[in-house]
């Protein structure tokens, strides 16, 4: 009997000893398999795992009256196009490629420095900036018109005008820097105030930068894009004279006044450097001269950080 109880009992041992290893061993697989499980499950969700959305970066770091701000918008891929609004006006962002958009904002002679509040809204998140734009000193101008040019123009001649200046088409057509229009001295710099035959102009600053070239001198395109509008003083264009203006995509777009000569027609499309036409003194002018004015969203900003800097 006890023999047979002791064998039974080692018997009894061996099956507890044997399940015992048995258990250790699928424990062991067990948290093996939950491990590379586990490891896998990780980098899956570190591949899947977006990036920060909605960067923002605004340029250029110092803005000042007359400049125009860069926004660049970085989103994780969505396919959604970001909005951007200052002052509860939206401007439109537009692809740069690799999930970045870009918007561009004007700012004129005629506002005041200070605070600018963007609000940026994709990826479903919104992102708010306080943007310091600084002040700046326009000097004062003042200009006699001789008779037959002190007309104030026509409705006819400032709705095409208007309408050129609102085109926002989706392309955008210039590249790098901007070209200089004609190789004359500048004689009026961007954003000066004038008294006209005495009267000072309230709501005027100089849309843009003269040239005082040889009449009959080249007038070339500063950037690509397509002319979207051409008028000419017989026509009524009693302000502008001959013009051209160029549209370079995007809300940017270009208008040079007072020709002599028009080389294009209208729905041409010219590169950077090509000649639309010849410096001249048609409609309000006091003499031979090229007016280049640039134009963000119909608003007439300061040509020359595109010209030196370029904003892409």
């Amino acid at each position: 009997m006890t023999t047979t109880v002791n064998q039974a009992n080692s018997e009894s041992s061996a099956k507890i000893v044997v399940g015992a290893m048995l258990g250790c061993r699928l424990l062991r697989t067990n948290m093996k398999r939950a491990i590379l499980s586990g490891g896998i499950v990780a980098t899956i969700l570190s591949l899947v795992s977006p990036v920060q959305a909605l960067q923002v970066k605004v340029m250029p770091a110092n803005p000042e009256l007359g400049d125009t701000l860069s926004v660049v918008i970085q989103v994780d891929g969505s396919g959604e196009t970001p909005t951007v609004s200052v002052q509860q006006k939206n401007y439109p962002a537009f692809p740069m490629g690799n999930n970045r958009f870009r918007a561009l904002l004007p700012t004129t002679p005629l506002e005041k420095a200070g605070t600018r509040q963007i609000q940026v809204t994709g990826d479903g998140k919104v992102q708010d900036l306080s943007v310091q734009v600084r002040s700046r000193n326009f000097p004062t101008q003042s200009i006699t018109l001789p008779p037959g040019k002190d007309s104030e123009g026509s409705d006819a001649e400032f709705d095409r005008v208007d309408a050129f200046k609102a085109l926002v088409t989706p392309q955008k057509f210039w590249n790098g820097p901007l070209v200089r229009p004609n190789s004359g001295e500048i004689t009026t710099i961007y954003g000066v105030r004038r008294y006209y035959n005495g009267v000072f102009a309230n709501d005027y600053y100089h849309r843009g930068i003269d040239y005082a070239g040889d009449y009959g001198s080249p007038v070339v395109a500063p950037a690509a894009g397509r002319v979207s509008l051409v008028g000419r003083e017989s026509q009524g264009f009693t302000i502008h004279g001959n013009v051209v203006g160029i549209d370079h995509g995007q809300g940017l777009a270009s208008i040079l006044m007072h020709l002599s000569r028009i080389d294009v027609k209208e729905g041409d499309f010219v590169q950077a450097g090509q000649v639309i036409g010849a410096l001249g003194s048609t409609g309000a002018s006091t003499g031979p001269h090229l007016h280049w004015g640039l134009y963000v969203h119909g608003q007439a900003i300061d040509p020359v950080p595109w010209r030196l800097q370029g904003i892409e």
